[in-house]
């Protein structure tokens, strides 16, 4: 159902996958199955993962999951009950992402862009790829499994507009500026000389060996944190994430409006874009704290 009528991503479905057979293995232990669970035992299951430490947002999403499933035997009359429907979800708090000014991202985008100039062959064209890859991430704020499956048809040379099919299948615009294309551009050149060269044919703009054919979600964060590294940047706050972080705040900084921001990142809730409005509040009060001369008397 979640792939025919709702058109869940791979990544969505594998994770519903891994949540409810969690649940299977919790029920197996209390001697009864999914399908005739009851209350008390998805409360069991939810104590266990609150003793096991695991984080409020992790055991919400499981749950989240777990009444899906609930709701949907309940509606195709597999179920004469929800058993989900008296049990709360963990109280959670919203923390503020982390985020990148605007010179730290301009050292990871200079730092990729001095490493293209100066390495040959094979090396030279990894570099471009990732510089390619952080200025389409800065530029168009696309989720991570966005931006390393697009196809090569999605950029062209005179195009202002990238048109990307994000979650549950729906399609959006999104501006890509001229820096991001060429960007782009030359890393294809490059791209195509080598493929020429082996007689390589391909549909991805960022080919690889992996199963899918393309550049992997695991690859293109490890190669980003490598990059923060020899920009003097601690690898621990730099991920594909944040640089969506990034474009959004940058954005709204510099007076975007909430819903062309919502638009462009595909969030279908405009609640989870205002959040970069209160990482730009604590930006504006620390501003105060930490310069305001009567700050520091109050």
């Amino acid at each position: 159902m979640l792939s025919a009528e709702r058109g869940a991503a791979v990544n969505t479905l594998d994770a519903y996958r891994r949540d409810l057979l969690d649940l299977a293995g919790f029920l197996t232990t209390r001697k009864c199955s999914v399908l005739d669970a009851g209350a008390d035992d998805l409360r069991g299951y939810l104590a266990r993962m609150h003793d096991a430490g695991m984080a409020a947002s992790t055991a919400a999403r499981r749950l989240s999951a777990v009444k899906q499933f609930y709701l949907f035997l309940f509606s195709e009359n597999i179920r004469g009950d929800n058993p989900t429907t008296v049990i709360d979800s963990p109280k959670l708090g919203r923390p503020l992402p982390k985020v990148l000014n605007q010179g730290e991202v301009t050292q990871l985008l200079e730092t990729t862009k001095a490493d293209a100039g100066q390495l040959k062959g094979q090396a030279q064209l990894k570099a471009l790829r990732l510089h390619c890859l952080l200025e389409l991430l800065y530029a168009t704020g696309l989720r991570v499994s966005e931006l390393v499956s697009l196809t090569r048809r999605a950029i062209g040379s005179d195009d202002a507009f990238l048109t990307i099919r994000g979650k549950g299948g729906r399609e959006r615009l999104v501006p890509l500026s001229s820096t991001a294309r060429r960007a782009a551009l030359d890393y294809m050149a490059a791209l195509k000389l080598r493929e020429a060269a082996r007689g390589e044919n391909n549909e991805w703009l960022f080919p690889s060996s992996s199963r899918s054919g393309h550049l992997t979600r695991q690859r293109f964060a490890q190669e980003l944190k490598g990059v923060a590294s020899r920009a003097g940047l601690p690898e621990d706050r730099i991920s594909p994430h944040v640089l969506r972080h990034a474009f959004a705040s940058h954005l709204l900084a510099n007076g975007a409006d909430l819903r062309a921001v919502q638009q462009m990142l595909g969030h279908s809730d405009i609640s989870t874009t205002q959040i970069y409005t209160h990482v730009l509040d604590e930006r504006l009060k620390q501003l105060v704290r930490d310069h305001h001369p009567l700050a520091s008397s109050s």
